[in-house]
């Protein structure tokens, strides 16, 4: 997780040098580049002390979600073949080969499974015990960095409305210098403010849509650690696992 979030964070460093470069460009430069240089510009014209802020926001908010996006993937395993070799052991009576299986399956699921196995000799009740037990515990492991996500979620727009409000006061700012209400002169604080609003607003909207992914991916985990608790009591109640 902190090499991720060190590989994120130098990535952010590597775009601020890249937008402090392009303010020696030209406005003809500009005016003929990518996507990618049109994107620093309005990054800059947004005001940098603001966008930085909104930016980090973005880059650690990612750095949050891809970590829980592959521990997800890796946590996913596959219930129906873990529940079948366990059936096929504790069917040869091999209980502890049914505990190897579930310790040496990577996932929450078959940790919940070994929990389960481990208090097969203490009777059904024992079982279903320990098996909600340590489900909550790994339910817990599963929502670890959530709370991250949602925070910078509702910062970057935060941060994006304030910047708006500040390039706001700089155009009345600006007006009362000059004593004109022209556009020219309040047009590069309107420009500051409704540029750190968008940035906010996407930088929300593309950790909005990862949060929900995640959330969705955790309840699918979760449907199916249950779905293979309850069919692990059965196959140990099948089995005569319990005396």
């Amino acid at each position: 997780m902190r090499k991720l979030l060190a590989l994120m964070l130098v990535f952010s460093v590597a775009m601020f040098s890249g937008a402090t470069e392009l303010l020696a460009q030209d406005s003809a430069d500009v005016a003929d580049a990518g996507g990618y240089q049109i994107l620093k510009q309005y990054f800059i014209d947004g005001d940098w002390r603001f966008m930085s802020f909104v930016l980090i926001c973005l880059i650690l908010g990612l750095a949050f979600c891809i970590e829980r996006i592959i521990t997800l993937n890796i946590a996913s395993a596959n219930t129906d073949k873990l529940l079948r070799r366990i059936d096929e052991n504790l069917k040869a009576g091999d209980i502890n080969g049914a505990m190897e299986v579930a310790k040496s399956t990577q996932g929450p699921t078959a940790s919940v499974l070994y929990e389960g196995l481990k208090n097969a000799g203490q009777g059904p009740e024992a079982v279903e015990k320990a098996i909600v037990s340590y489900g909550a515990v790994q339910m817990g492991n599963l929502e670890k960095g959530l709370v991250w996500i949602s925070l910078f979620i509702a910062i970057a727009p935060m941060l994006g409305f304030m910047g708006t409000v500040i390039g706001m006061i700089q155009a009345f700012d600006d007006i009362a210098r000059a004593g004109d209400l022209s556009p020219a002169v309040v047009a590069g604080g309107i420009k500051v403010a409704l540029l750190t609003t968008v940035f906010g607003l996407i930088s929300a909207i593309i950790l909005q849509i990862f949060y929900n992914y995640i959330i969705s991916k955790i309840d699918s985990i979760v449907n199916k650690m249950e779905d293979a608790s309850i069919a692990l009591v059965d196959v140990m109640a099948s089995n005569n696992v319990f005396k």
